[in-house]
Protein backbone atom coordinates (compact mmCIF):
# COMPACT_ATOMS: atom_id res chain seq x y z
CA UNK A 1 0.00 0.00 0.00
CA UNK A 2 2.65 2.50 -1.02
CA UNK A 3 1.63 5.81 -2.61
CA UNK A 4 3.70 5.03 -5.68
CA UNK A 5 1.55 1.96 -6.30
CA UNK A 6 -1.64 4.02 -6.37
CA UNK A 7 -3.22 5.68 -9.34
CA UNK A 8 -3.86 8.97 -7.53
CA UNK A 9 -1.97 10.58 -4.65
CA UNK A 10 -2.91 13.75 -2.80
CA UNK A 11 -0.82 16.38 -1.08
CA UNK A 12 -1.82 16.37 2.59
CA UNK A 13 0.29 19.39 3.46
CA UNK A 14 2.67 17.31 5.56
CA UNK A 15 4.87 14.23 5.08
CA UNK A 16 3.39 12.92 8.33
CA UNK A 17 0.28 11.75 6.47
CA UNK A 18 0.14 9.94 3.14
CA UNK A 19 -3.13 9.91 1.20
CA UNK A 20 -3.76 8.01 -1.98
CA UNK A 21 -6.63 6.43 -3.87
CA UNK A 22 -6.60 2.75 -4.76
CA UNK A 23 -9.63 2.53 -7.02
CA UNK A 24 -12.50 3.85 -4.91
CA UNK A 25 -10.65 3.26 -1.63
CA UNK A 26 -8.97 6.23 0.05
CA UNK A 27 -5.90 5.09 1.98
CA UNK A 28 -4.68 7.33 4.80
CA UNK A 29 -1.30 6.27 6.19
CA UNK A 30 -0.04 7.86 9.39
CA UNK A 31 3.62 8.40 8.60
CA UNK A 32 5.64 9.07 11.74
CA UNK A 33 7.15 5.60 12.19
CA UNK A 34 10.03 7.01 14.25
CA UNK A 35 7.42 8.17 16.82
CA UNK A 36 5.08 5.15 16.45
CA UNK A 37 2.82 7.45 14.40
CA UNK A 38 1.94 9.53 17.45
CA UNK A 39 -0.42 12.40 16.77
CA UNK A 40 1.10 15.83 16.35
CA UNK A 41 0.21 19.41 15.51
CA UNK A 42 0.83 18.58 11.84
CA UNK A 43 -0.56 15.07 11.62
CA UNK A 44 -3.87 15.51 13.42
CA UNK A 45 -5.19 18.43 11.31
CA UNK A 46 -4.13 16.55 8.19
CA UNK A 47 -6.16 13.50 9.29
CA UNK A 48 -9.16 15.78 9.84
CA UNK A 49 -8.81 17.15 6.31
CA UNK A 50 -8.47 13.63 4.91
CA UNK A 51 -11.64 12.45 6.63
CA UNK A 52 -13.54 15.48 5.34
CA UNK A 53 -12.31 14.86 1.81
CA UNK A 54 -13.51 11.26 2.01
CA UNK A 55 -16.94 12.48 3.10
CA UNK A 56 -17.18 15.05 0.32
CA UNK A 57 -15.68 13.20 -2.67
CA UNK A 58 -18.21 11.00 -4.53
CA UNK A 59 -15.33 9.11 -6.17
CA UNK A 60 -14.40 7.69 -2.76
CA UNK A 61 -16.41 4.66 -1.65
CA UNK A 62 -14.51 3.60 1.48
CA UNK A 63 -11.72 4.74 3.77
CA UNK A 64 -8.78 2.67 4.99
CA UNK A 65 -6.57 4.07 7.77
CA UNK A 66 -3.27 2.45 8.70
CA UNK A 67 0.15 3.32 10.08
CA UNK A 68 3.61 3.20 8.56
CA UNK A 69 6.13 0.88 10.15
CA UNK A 70 5.27 -1.29 13.13
CA UNK A 71 2.57 0.81 14.83
CA UNK A 72 -0.88 2.10 14.07
CA UNK A 73 -0.84 5.15 16.35
CA UNK A 74 0.68 5.61 19.79
CA UNK A 75 -1.76 8.39 20.68
CA UNK A 76 -0.71 11.87 21.69
CA UNK A 77 2.97 12.75 21.79
CA UNK A 78 3.81 12.55 25.50
CA UNK A 79 6.86 14.84 25.21
CA UNK A 80 6.02 17.95 27.15
CA UNK A 81 2.57 16.61 28.03
CA UNK A 82 2.95 17.52 31.71
CA UNK A 83 3.42 21.21 30.98
CA UNK A 84 1.12 21.42 27.99
CA UNK A 85 -1.16 24.01 29.59
CA UNK A 86 1.39 25.85 31.73
CA UNK A 87 1.29 29.52 30.93
CA UNK A 88 -1.75 29.09 28.71
CA UNK A 89 -3.51 32.35 28.07
CA UNK A 90 -6.90 30.72 27.55
CA UNK A 91 -9.42 30.07 30.27
CA UNK A 92 -10.38 26.56 31.31
CA UNK A 93 -13.74 26.88 29.54
CA UNK A 94 -11.97 27.94 26.33
CA UNK A 95 -9.63 24.96 26.55
CA UNK A 96 -12.58 22.60 27.10
CA UNK A 97 -14.47 24.06 24.13
CA UNK A 98 -11.36 23.70 21.96
CA UNK A 99 -10.88 20.03 22.87
CA UNK A 100 -14.57 19.34 22.33
CA UNK A 101 -14.30 20.82 18.82
CA UNK A 102 -11.12 18.88 18.03
CA UNK A 103 -12.73 15.62 19.18
CA UNK A 104 -15.90 16.15 17.14
CA UNK A 105 -13.91 16.91 13.98
CA UNK A 106 -11.61 13.90 14.30
CA UNK A 107 -13.04 10.71 15.81
CA UNK A 108 -16.55 12.17 15.79
CA UNK A 109 -16.34 12.91 12.08
CA UNK A 110 -14.79 9.50 11.38
CA UNK A 111 -17.54 7.67 13.26
CA UNK A 112 -20.23 9.71 11.46
CA UNK A 113 -18.62 9.24 8.03
CA UNK A 114 -21.44 8.10 5.72
CA UNK A 115 -19.05 5.65 4.03
CA UNK A 116 -17.49 2.47 5.43
CA UNK A 117 -14.14 2.77 7.18
CA UNK A 118 -11.50 0.18 8.02
CA UNK A 119 -8.53 0.48 10.37
CA UNK A 120 -5.54 -1.78 9.67
CA UNK A 121 -3.39 -2.19 12.78
CA UNK A 122 0.18 -3.42 12.24
CA UNK A 123 1.08 -2.75 15.87
CA UNK A 124 0.22 -0.50 18.79
CA UNK A 125 -3.03 1.48 18.98
CA UNK A 126 -2.84 3.48 22.20
CA UNK A 127 -4.76 6.36 23.76
CA UNK A 128 -6.20 8.71 21.17
CA UNK A 129 -4.77 6.37 18.54
CA UNK A 130 -6.95 3.63 19.97
CA UNK A 131 -9.96 5.95 19.77
CA UNK A 132 -9.12 6.60 16.11
CA UNK A 133 -9.16 2.87 15.38
CA UNK A 134 -12.35 2.29 17.37
CA UNK A 135 -14.13 5.08 15.47
CA UNK A 136 -13.82 3.03 12.27
CA UNK A 137 -16.50 0.54 11.24
CA UNK A 138 -14.08 -2.37 11.17
CA UNK A 139 -10.64 -3.13 12.59
CA UNK A 140 -8.26 -5.69 11.08
CA UNK A 141 -5.27 -6.54 13.27
CA UNK A 142 -1.97 -8.14 12.49
CA UNK A 143 -0.86 -10.74 15.01
CA UNK A 144 1.69 -8.26 16.42
CA UNK A 145 -0.94 -5.60 17.06
CA UNK A 146 -2.17 -4.64 20.49
CA UNK A 147 -4.47 -2.06 22.07
CA UNK A 148 -3.95 -0.10 25.27
CA UNK A 149 -5.52 2.98 26.81
CA UNK A 150 -2.63 4.45 28.79
CA UNK A 151 -4.64 7.29 30.29
CA UNK A 152 -4.82 6.26 33.96
CA UNK A 153 -1.04 5.88 34.19
CA UNK A 154 -0.71 9.49 33.02
CA UNK A 155 -3.37 10.67 35.49
CA UNK A 156 -5.76 11.34 32.61
CA UNK A 157 -9.33 10.15 32.09
CA UNK A 158 -9.55 9.66 28.31
CA UNK A 159 -10.48 11.71 25.28
CA UNK A 160 -11.65 11.43 21.65
CA UNK A 161 -14.51 9.15 22.71
CA UNK A 162 -12.36 6.24 23.87
CA UNK A 163 -14.63 5.50 26.88
CA UNK A 164 -17.76 5.60 24.69
CA UNK A 165 -16.29 3.41 21.96
CA UNK A 166 -14.85 0.82 24.32
CA UNK A 167 -18.06 0.50 26.32
CA UNK A 168 -20.18 -0.04 23.21
CA UNK A 169 -17.80 -2.32 21.36
CA UNK A 170 -16.30 -4.42 24.16
CA UNK A 171 -18.87 -3.96 26.93
CA UNK A 172 -18.65 -2.23 30.31
CA UNK A 173 -16.50 -4.90 31.97
CA UNK A 174 -13.80 -4.96 29.31
CA UNK A 175 -13.90 -1.17 29.02
CA UNK A 176 -13.28 -0.76 32.76
CA UNK A 177 -10.50 -3.34 32.62
CA UNK A 178 -8.73 -1.56 29.77
CA UNK A 179 -9.27 2.00 31.02
CA UNK A 180 -8.28 1.37 34.64
CA UNK A 181 -5.33 -1.01 34.15
CA UNK A 182 -3.98 0.41 30.89
CA UNK A 183 -2.58 -3.04 30.13
CA UNK A 184 -1.69 -4.25 26.66
CA UNK A 185 -4.49 -6.26 25.10
CA UNK A 186 -3.06 -8.48 22.38
CA UNK A 187 -4.69 -9.21 19.06
CA UNK A 188 -6.29 -12.48 20.17
CA UNK A 189 -7.87 -10.86 23.23
CA UNK A 190 -9.02 -7.91 21.12
CA UNK A 191 -10.83 -10.41 18.91
CA UNK A 192 -12.40 -12.04 21.97
CA UNK A 193 -13.53 -8.61 23.24
CA UNK A 194 -15.15 -7.81 19.88
CA UNK A 195 -12.65 -5.02 19.15
CA UNK A 196 -11.14 -6.77 16.12
CA UNK A 197 -13.10 -7.82 13.04
CA UNK A 198 -10.25 -10.06 11.91
CA UNK A 199 -6.77 -11.06 13.06
CA UNK A 200 -4.39 -12.05 10.29
CA UNK A 201 -0.68 -12.73 9.88
CA UNK A 202 1.33 -9.53 9.88
CA UNK A 203 2.48 -10.17 6.33
CA UNK A 204 -1.13 -10.42 5.14
CA UNK A 205 -2.49 -7.39 7.00
CA UNK A 206 -2.32 -4.68 4.36
CA UNK A 207 -3.55 -6.89 1.50
CA UNK A 208 -6.44 -8.21 3.61
CA UNK A 209 -7.45 -4.74 4.77
CA UNK A 210 -7.32 -3.32 1.26
CA UNK A 211 -9.34 -6.23 -0.13
CA UNK A 212 -11.95 -5.68 2.59
CA UNK A 213 -12.09 -1.95 1.88
CA UNK A 214 -12.56 -2.59 -1.85
CA UNK A 215 -15.47 -4.93 -1.12
CA UNK A 216 -17.10 -2.26 1.06
CA UNK A 217 -16.46 0.47 -1.51
CA UNK A 218 -18.34 -1.58 -4.11
CA UNK A 219 -21.56 -1.44 -2.06
CA UNK A 220 -24.32 1.05 -2.84
CA UNK A 221 -23.56 4.29 -1.04
CA UNK A 222 -27.11 5.08 0.07
CA UNK A 223 -27.57 1.61 1.53
CA UNK A 224 -24.32 1.84 3.49
CA UNK A 225 -25.32 5.26 4.82
CA UNK A 226 -28.68 3.95 6.01
CA UNK A 227 -27.25 0.74 7.47
CA UNK A 228 -24.89 2.85 9.58
CA UNK A 229 -27.80 5.02 10.74
CA UNK A 230 -29.83 1.92 11.66
CA UNK A 231 -26.92 0.46 13.62
CA UNK A 232 -26.33 3.72 15.48
CA UNK A 233 -29.99 3.97 16.44
CA UNK A 234 -30.04 0.36 17.62
CA UNK A 235 -27.91 1.47 20.56
CA UNK A 236 -30.49 3.82 22.02
CA UNK A 237 -33.92 3.43 20.39
CA UNK A 238 -36.69 1.11 21.52
CA UNK A 239 -37.30 -1.82 19.18
CA UNK A 240 -40.52 -0.41 17.72
CA UNK A 241 -38.91 2.98 17.00
CA UNK A 242 -35.88 1.33 15.42
CA UNK A 243 -38.10 -0.84 13.21
CA UNK A 244 -40.15 2.21 12.17
CA UNK A 245 -36.98 3.98 11.00
CA UNK A 246 -35.74 0.83 9.27
CA UNK A 247 -39.03 0.64 7.36
CA UNK A 248 -38.82 4.27 6.25
CA UNK A 249 -35.28 3.89 4.98
CA UNK A 250 -35.86 0.54 3.30
CA UNK A 251 -38.89 1.71 1.35
CA UNK A 252 -37.00 4.76 0.10
CA UNK A 253 -34.08 2.56 -0.98
CA UNK A 254 -36.31 0.03 -2.76
CA UNK A 255 -37.51 2.86 -4.99
CA UNK A 256 -33.95 3.90 -5.93
CA UNK A 257 -31.94 3.23 -9.08
CA UNK A 258 -29.14 1.76 -6.93
CA UNK A 259 -31.47 -0.94 -5.61
CA UNK A 260 -32.90 -1.77 -9.04
CA UNK A 261 -29.41 -2.10 -10.53
CA UNK A 262 -28.18 -4.23 -7.61
CA UNK A 263 -31.24 -6.48 -7.78
CA UNK A 264 -30.81 -6.95 -11.53
CA UNK A 265 -27.14 -7.81 -11.07
CA UNK A 266 -28.04 -10.33 -8.34
CA UNK A 267 -30.64 -11.99 -10.59
CA UNK A 268 -28.15 -12.22 -13.45
CA UNK A 269 -25.53 -13.83 -11.21
CA UNK A 270 -28.07 -16.32 -9.88
CA UNK A 271 -29.18 -17.26 -13.41
CA UNK A 272 -25.59 -17.70 -14.49
CA UNK A 273 -24.91 -20.09 -11.58
CA UNK A 274 -28.02 -22.15 -12.45
CA UNK A 275 -27.21 -22.36 -16.15
CA UNK A 276 -25.66 -25.65 -17.28
CA UNK A 277 -21.99 -25.43 -18.13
Amino acid sequence: MNPEDATVSFDTGTPQLRFHLDGRVAVLTLNRPEAMNALSGELTPAIRRGIQRCADDPAIGALLITGAGKAFCAGGDVKGMGDRFEGAQRSESEQIADLQHRQRTLTGALYRLPKPSVAALPGAAVGAGLALALACDMRILGTSAFMATGYARLAMSGDYGVNWFLTRLAGPGAARDMMLTGRRVDAAECKAFGLASQVVDDAELQATALRTAHALAALAGAAVRDIKKNLDEALHLALEDAMDHEAERLIRLVDSDEHRQAAAAFRNRSQARRSPS
